[in-house]
């Protein structure tokens, strides 16, 4: 049967070329997530600025022995002694500690701030003048000193930690963009003295990379991360570890996308293409050929051009794949330092998924065609008369209950959780409709039959006897416009909804009626008061955002690396407030306690977290760098479930986010104030380059951040749709091939050329409409549990005329 197959091939071109363009697309998109895959594991990131140093020494940012992989989004950072204990290892030339802080040159924009020691560990070398050598005294990178129009001697104002300090600049040098102060003033200006990033490790001649590590790994203890290779490059962005975990989830459910549109697409493809060529397996079955030669021969024509598409597929799908990692890196979804990985294991990985939806659409396509009986299978070749199979039914039926119960389970998940279920719903519920799909059209099209004969007349007429005599054809036809619709209507509005969901819990959190923030990277807490004793003020809040974690109340054990399979803990938002006028600013309310007792060592706890506890408790915590702390529980606060908040005094919480200050403050004011004086009078209180908005802007910058997160649905979007209406083209093109002879027969008889065209627009009615109407139902099943959880309405968020945007 091989061999037939493979004579077989040159005389079927059309259809088979078909079936190839769509193996190789489907293979292409899969290969390359494989690729996304292998990156978002290894979370690679090469490093730049501390690359001249073989070992780099910084604080381990995965919350250790839990059984998801949790990551503190905080910078850990270590104390400024370690450097000196690591420097006494043997191997070791010298470790050079390594401190980083943001500020902004008021004529060159924001910039990095770095201690000078670590210059050596890119290595940076001096142009022109000399190093920082005090206070005072800063080194610019040349490329940004021409850039700005400075020059050795000169002097520039930087803003940094809350603050506007003015330097003579000591020196320039060459390669980088970043700022160089004094070691002793990178501590004070990053508002952590005493305490360091990381710390480069430099060997000495003819040490060992490895057993250096070792003794390094020994010397630190268990809480630091002793990294090497590509792994240095997490140091310089501890954000690297959470933010290429998203590559994970993300290029999988891509890939299975593409996977199913693939099955669908292929086994369509090659269901027309089997049909051209019915004559030929009928005269099979009918000298003598089982119906497992007759599967065979089918199947092995389809994996002859699923391995030829596979193969070259393989050679550009990496190219595919660094190009979608560069379309997130634009989108901010993940870090600029990531690189791109795609070895052998993706590379046969996505190949063999590619290969098993080939078999997958092969197996679908020859079932029929294989279990015909050899004295109907001339009469099939004339007619089609088997169009569905109690197997088919039966799995359908079953992912008919399988999407039923996602459904449920969207309606009971949280709502920044429930996109998760839900768009694994969408790929059942297509199956479903997929495999139902000869049913479905059948009853769809049986219920337009009677409007189409009314507005068409013969020409509708024709369309519809054609539609009930060929239900295959008409499945094949109908399934890609059921996938391009139902996903594209899913994937967006799943988007949109889950955007207004978070726009709607931030707008309800805040009251507001101007927001003051500074260029300065922040203010000190102390500026609270500074607004709040301004007239026209009546209410300031500070507001520190960042995450942390419920500890569970038995502590996990150490367990060597190794998951912890006891208690687990809770990550949940966290925002520092000052309570004095929190009522009047923000949303939050106390169920029960007060928020006014939010001070020192104190924590109010969303109801559904508070559950077990009770007031005067004292509550395990840990806060997003990763600090272990034990809190007072002073209140309960309600909020709208999957969008909960534990607040905390702003100034236990400040000191442990980036750079220890108050993002922003927010500001109610009385009532006819002047906002415009006001806000005059905000921006004169001492602090620096302050900036006074209205509650509309902080929901402008919410908004700014929703479109982040968006790309990712976006581009899934393109390409899988994008794939699906290419199929459509490609299956429309080949059912419409098949028909010459369907087309000569009808002028023969009579017909016009016009009558044919009008018959054929007709028939491409009934697929649009047929299509449309179950991918409308497949968008229908997968958003209004989604927006029940989200919204809590039957209605998704987003304008009807919903479209990305960047």
């Amino acid at each position: 049967m091989i061999g037939i197959a493979l004579r077989t091939l040159r005389f079927h071109k059309g259809g088979f070329l078909a079936s190839f363009a769509a193996l190789f697309l489907g293979a292409l998109i899969v290969v390359g997530c494989g690729g996304l895959l292998e990156t978002g594991i290894r979370a690679d990131a090469p490093p730049r600025r501390l690359a001249a140093a073989p070992i780099v020494v910084t604080g381990d940012q995965r919350y250790q022995d839990t059984v998801r992989e949790l990551v503190f989004p905080e910078r850990v950072h270590l104390d400024a002694a370690l450097a000196t204990s690591i420097a006494t290892v043997p191997g070791v030339a010298a470790a050079v500690p390594d401190v980083s802080f943001p500020a902004t040159l008021t004529v060159g924009g924001q910039v990095t701030g770095h201690n000078w020691s670590s210059a050596r560990l890119a290595p940076h070398r001096l142009v022109q003048g000399t190093a920082p050598s005090g206070p005072g005294r800063v080194v610019l990178g040349a490329d940004l000193a021409e850039r700005a129009g400075l020059r050795t001697g000169g002097h520039v104002r930087l803003l940094v930690h809350g603050a506007a300090e003015r330097f003579e600049i000591s020196g320039l040098t060459a390669g980088t963009g970043d700022v160089f102060v004094a070691d002793a003033e990178a501590g004070r200006l990053a508002g952590r003295p005493g305490k360091i990033d990381s710390v480069g490790v430099l060997l000495a001649p003819g040490a060992s990379t490895a057993q250096v590590a070792r003794a390094v790994r020994a010397a630190a203890g268990t809480g630091p991360a002793v990294l090497t290779g590509d792994d240095r490059g997490r140091a310089e962005d501890p954000g690297v570890l959470a933010d290429t975990g998203d590559l994970i989830p993300l290029a999988a459910a891509f890939g299975s996308l593409a996977a199913m549109a693939m099955v669908f697409v292929v086994a369509g493809t090659l269901g027309l293409s089997i049909r051209q060529r019915e004559r030929q397996s009928a005269l099979l079955r009918a000298v003598g050929a089982t119906p497992g030669q007759l599967r065979r021969l089918i199947v092995g024509e389809t994996m002859i051009l699923a391995v030829a598409a596979t193969a070259l597929a393989c050679y550009p799908a990496p190219r595919l794949g660094r190009l979608l990692l560069r379309v997130f890196v634009h989108g901010g979804v993940v870090p600029d330092t990531v690189a791109f990985r795609s070895g052998t294991v993706p590379l046969l990985a996505g190949a063999g998924l590619a290969l098993a939806a080939a078999l997958g659409a092969a197996l679908v396509a020859a079932h029929t065609a294989a279990r015909t009986r050899p004295a109907e299978a001339l009469a099939e070749a004339a007619l089609q008369r088997r169009w569905f199979s109690r197997v088919r039914l039966a799995l359908g039926v079953l992912c008919l209950g399988g999407g039923t119960a996602l459904a449920f389970g969207t309606i009971g998940s949280d709502a920044p959780d429930a996109g998760g279920v839900a768009t694994p719903a969408a790929l059942v519920w297509t199956i479903a409709f997929g495999l139902l799909g000869p049913v479905l059209s059948r009853a769809i099209t049986a219920g337009l039959a009677r409007p189409v004969r009314a507005l068409s007349g013969l020409s509708g007429e024709l369309a519809v006897g054609n539609a009930r005599a060929r239900t295959a054809r008409l499945t094949a036809a109908v399934m890609p416009v059921m996938l391009a619709t139902g996903l594209a209507l899913s994937l967006t509005y799943l988007q949109t909804t889950q955007s207004d969901g978070a726009r709607q819990a931030f707008e309800e959190a805040q009251r507001a009626d101007l927001v003051l923030t500074s260029a300065a990277g922040g203010l000190p807490l102390d500026a609270v008061d500074d607004v709040r004793r301004t007239p026209g003020v009546t209410a300031a809040t500070a507001q520190v955002p960042s995450r942390g974690f419920i500890e569970p109340a038995v502590p996990l054990a150490p367990s060597d690396g190794e998951e912890s399979a006891g208690p687990q803990p809770t990550e949940l938002a966290l925002q520092g407030i000052t309570p004095q006028g929190a009522d009047r600013t923000t949303a939050f309310r106390a169920a029960t306690g007060t928020l006014t007792a939010l001070h020192g060592d104190t924590v109010a706890l969303p109801t559904r977290y508070a559950a077990g506890h009770r007031l005067g408790d004292t509550i395990p915590m840990r806060l997003g760098d990763g600090t272990q702390t034990r809190l007072k529980l002073v209140a309960t606060v309600g909020a709208r479930r999957g969008y909960e908040t534990a607040l905390v005094p702003a100034a236990l919480l400040a000191p442990h986010t980036g750079n220890g200050l108050v993002p922003r403050i927010l500001i109610s004011t009385a009532p006819g104030a002047d906002r415009a004086e006001l806000a005059a009078a905000l921006t004169a209180t001492g602090h620096p380059a302050l900036r006074v908005t209205d509650r509309d802007g902080l929901a402008a910058a919410q908004q700014d951040q929703d479109r982040t997160q968006a790309t990712m649905a976006w581009l899934v979007l393109a390409v899988v749709v994008g794939y699906a209406v290419i199929s459509l083209v490609n299956t429309q093109a080949l059912a419409t091939a098949e028909r010459r002879r369907e087309f000569g027969l009808m002028r023969l008889v009579g017909a016009t050329r016009r009558q044919v065209l009008r018959m054929m627009a007709v028939e491409a009615g009934l697929v649009a409409a047929a299509g449309t109407t179950l991918g409308l139902l497949v968008a229908a099943l997968t958003l209004v549990p989604m927006s029940l959880s989200v919204l809590g309405s039957a209605l998704p968020g987003g304008s009807p005329g919903s479209s990305p945007r960047w």
